[in-house]
Parts: C-alpha cells; sequence; structure tokens
C-alpha cells in the first residue's frame, strides 16, 4: 500500500500521457511533410543495406469495440482485392526510389486483418515485396492473424511466402468480457489455430493480451495468463486497453461503467505480470515478456531493445518504411504518413507519386531527446557518457535534462555521474518519466491513461 500512495501522489493512476511509441509522438505531426520528402528519404537509403517495411491491411470482417486502430469494415473482398493491387502498384513506385542492393530485415503484415488476403494475393504481394527487397539473411517475417479468418491454404500460402514468426491477438478468454469488447474468440479456436501453426513449421509465436477490460478481475485475468501460457508463446505483450471513445467511437459500445479503476488497473497488470515470469518469461520494457532464449529477451539483455510503431523490437535498422494507408515510416531525416483514407492513398498511387499527408523532420534536439525517451522505456537507464558522446551533449545539461526528473520522482529514480536510472519500484511511472524530456506541449492531443 505504501508503494501504491506513493504513486498516486505522482499522480500515476490520473496522467494521460504518450505510449511513446514514437519521438515526436505521432500528434505533432505535421503537413509540411509530403510525397517529395518521403522519396527524397528512400532514395538516401544507402545502397545494399537493410531496412524494415509495414505493409497495412486496414480491412476487418468484424470491428472488434475495443480497436482504436484505422480499419474499416467488409463483408465482400471486392475491396481487398482493389487494394491489394494498390499495393502492388505502391511497392512498384518504391521499388523506383529505392536503392540497389537493400534487403529487409523485418517484413511485418498488420492490420486490420492480413490474413483477409487469399492465398493468390499473399503469393502476388509476396512476389512483388520480394522482387524489390528480398529478405536478408536471419530476417524475419512477420504476420497478424485473427484466428477467426485464417483457414490452412492461407496458412500455406504465407510459410511458402517465408513467414517464421506469427502474431495472434488474445486479448482476453473470458466469455462476458469478449461480449463486452465485441471480441468472441474462444480459447479452443485459438488453440486449435496455434497448432494449425506450429504444425507448418513456424515456430516463434506472439500474442496480446490485454488489461483493464471491463468486468477483469484479478482471478479473470489469472484464469486467460494461465490459458494463453499453454499455448506457450515465444512473446507476450500486455497492453493496458486504452480506453478513447472520444477518438475511437466504436468504443462508445463498451460499458464505462463496468471498467476497472487505475488502481485496480495497476494490480491487474501487476497479477498478470508475476504469472508470466513465475512461468519463466523475462519481462521486456514496460509491456513484453519473452523466453529467455527468443531474440527480444536476448536484445533486452544485451542493450538492443528499441521502440518503435509495432512496440518493442530487436530490430536496428535505421529505416522503416510503411506501405498502405495510415501507414507510418521512420527514417534518419523523420516520420512520414501515409493518407490514412484508403480512397485518399488510393488516388495518390494511381497519380504516381505517394501518398504521404503528414509527417515530421528531426531536428538535432529531437534526436537527443527521442534516444532519452527511448532508453528509459526500452531499459529504464539512460547512459549518459553514451549520450554526451553520440549527440555531443554538454556535461552541464545534465542539471536541466535529468535533475528536474528527479526532483519530480525523488527516490524512485536515481541520477549519478554518469547514469539515469528507474528504479524498479518507479517502473511503472516509465511512461510519466519520460514525458519530463517531451519538449512538445502535451496539451495538444488526449492520451491514454498512464497506466
Amino acid at each position: 500500500m505504501a508503494k501504491q500512495s506513493q504513486l498516486a501522489r505522482l499522480g500515476l493512476f490520473d496522467a494521460r500521457v504518450p505510449r511513446y511509441t514514437s519521438y515526436p509522438t505521432a500528434p505533432q505531426f505535421g503537413t509540411a511533410i509530403g510525397p517529395a520528402h518521403f522519396a527524397e528519404w528512400v532514395a538516401r537509403v544507402r545502397p545494399g543495406s537493410e531496412i524494415s517495411l509495414y505493409l497495412h491491411v486496414p480491412f476487418c470482417r468484424r470491428l472488434c469495440w475495443f480497436c482504436a486502430c484505422r480499419t474499416q469494415g467488409t463483408s465482400s473482398d471486392a475491396p481487398v482485392v482493389a487494394y491489394a493491387a494498390t499495393l502492388r502498384s505502391e511497392i512498384a513506385l518504391l521499388a523506383r526510389h529505392l536503392p540497389r542492393g537493400v534487403t529487409l530485415s523485418r517484413l511485418h503484415w498488420g492490420g486490420g486483418t492480413p490474413t483477409l488476403l487469399s492465398p493468390v494475393l499473399i503469393g502476388q504481394l509476396t512476389e512483388a515485396i520480394f522482387n524489390v527487397t528480398p529478405m536478408a539473411p536471419g530476417g524475419e517475417f512477420s504476420v497478424e492473424i485473427d484466428p477467426d479468418e485464417i483457414d490452412a491454404p492461407r496458412l500455406d500460402a504465407l510459410v511458402a511466402a517465408g513467414m517464421n514468426r506469427a502474431s495472434i491477438g488474445v486479448q482476453d478468454f473470458d466469455p462476458e468480457i469478449q461480449k463486452a469488447i465485441g471480441r468472441e474468440q474462444s480459447y479452443e479456436l485459438t488453440a486449435r489455430v496455434v497448432g494449425l501453426i506450429r504444425d507448418r513449421g513456424v515456430r516463434s509465436l506472439n500474442a496480446d493480451i490485454l488489461f483493464g477490460l471491463p468486468h477483469q478481475t484479478s482471478s479473470r485475468i489469472s484464469s486467460s495468463v494461465e490459458r494463453l501460457l499453454t499455448l506457450q508463446p515465444d512473446r507476450v505483450a500486455l497492453y493496458g486497453y486504452a480506453h478513447v471513445p472520444w477518438m475511437s467511437r466504436r468504443q462508445q459500445m463498451i460499458p464505462s461503467d463496468a471498467m476497472p479503476t487505475p488502481q485496480e488497473r495497476l494490480g491487474l497488470f501487476e497479477t498478470a505480470a508475476a504469472l508470466f515470469q513465475d512461468a519463466g518469461y523475462d519481462a521486456v520494457g514496460i509491456d513484453h515478456f519473452a523466453r529467455p532464449d527468443d531474440g527480444l529477451a536476448i536484445a533486452a539483455r544485451t542493450g538492443r531493445l528499441r521502440r518503435n510503431f509495432q512496440g518493442y523490437t530487436d530490430d536496428l535498422a535505421p529505416t522503416l518504411i510503411g506501405l498502405g494507408a495510415s501507414s507510418i515510416s521512420r527514417f534518419p531525416q523523420g516520420f512520414a504518413q501515409n493518407a490514412s483514407g484508403t480512397s485518399d492513398h488510393t488516388r495518390a498511387i494511381r497519380e504516381g507519386h505517394f501518398s504521404t499527408h503528414r509527417g515530421h523532420a528531426f531536428s538535432a534536439e529531437d534526436r537527443l531527446r527521442g534516444r532519452i525517451i527511448e532508453a528509459l522505456m526500452c531499459d529504464f537507464t539512460v547512459d549518459l557518457r553514451e549520450v554526451e558522446r553520440d549527440f555531443g551533449l554538454d556535461p552541464a545539461r545534465h542539471l536541466t535534462l535529468f535533475r528536474d526528473a528527479v526532483a519530480v520522482f525523488g527516490d524512485l529514480v536515481r541520477l549519478t555521474e554518469d547514469r539515469f536510472t528507474i528504479i524498479p519500484e518507479g517502473r511503472p511511472l516509465a511512461r510519466m518519466v519520460a514525458r519530463v524530456f517531451d519538449a512538445y506541449d502535451p496539451g495538444a492531443a488526449r492520451h491514454s491513461a498512464a497506466i
């Protein structure tokens, strides 16, 4: 109780802060960045280097109420077929700008529901991608799989194309909770799909589970975690449900009076986290868990963990290119986001140019603060000597950059001559500590709860 009282005094249970999957965060993007910037930044990728590629499929057969992603429902395959054709045209456009010899360290298909794609469309898209940028040795091709929207032929097509990591959203296995969030997906169905994936030689499996859902209690989340553990995922993301009905109208279907309090949310997280760690998983960053031999756990132990729009990653490629409507790319020069609507995105590609409609060009200060925030979110510590070396930081600036955080968070953080650290008891505050180093106006957007 003493710890919870201290966290309460510091505002954990009232604050709304960014998730810091980027810096600056997406609400700070502006319209000064357009297609010409994207094309220039693609052309400046180093020949023969490795990049990451994200492909967004924004369609779903069902629209889950809890989801705040940019998606649209479809009962027909026609929009998916048309969209896949646009993606192939976008890939061809990318090929005209990308330097020679570039390969993929990571390829990720997300959504929406990328498994809405038929086996034929899967084959056509992967052929188009790999003709431009083949996988690098040891590269990873991951796909988000909806157990309600997958079958053996589509899995066969994905595996034949090179998929070697699958990701499944679980959210919660409790039937009452599933009904409340508009995502009814039985344990039996999920287990059957996991079996199909494993039977095809895909040995790397990610799973997402949520805390902070309506009707969720400690016993219910314990039951869901224990059932998830029987599926033996290699990585688990334990995300806090972000209730943002002002941004996602479908979330208005979720009963607000059944939501746990912020204090209860913290308890739900700690209950689930303890179960994963008791089962032998390593804690990774603020909300991930991984088997000790998984690449994410290894990256966390060796200081190579990174954070991007998909969450935590062990990918060190400096460039992430996003394809499809609303996708965000990260270049050494800055961020670029495609048009959010599929019609606007398609129109731009048909006109022969990228659909970039907003973004942000990095300043030297952005790079410095972005690295500090990423280090806090990944490692809970900042090597001050490394920051001085890599960014030319004057040691005197530590007085203003880091002592402000000490003044706010007291003995939950530590500042020494060469390191700033959030101690274990203060880790629930990581996003709030990171906000101290955010130079942009937090009032420009309404963010999710800090816990």
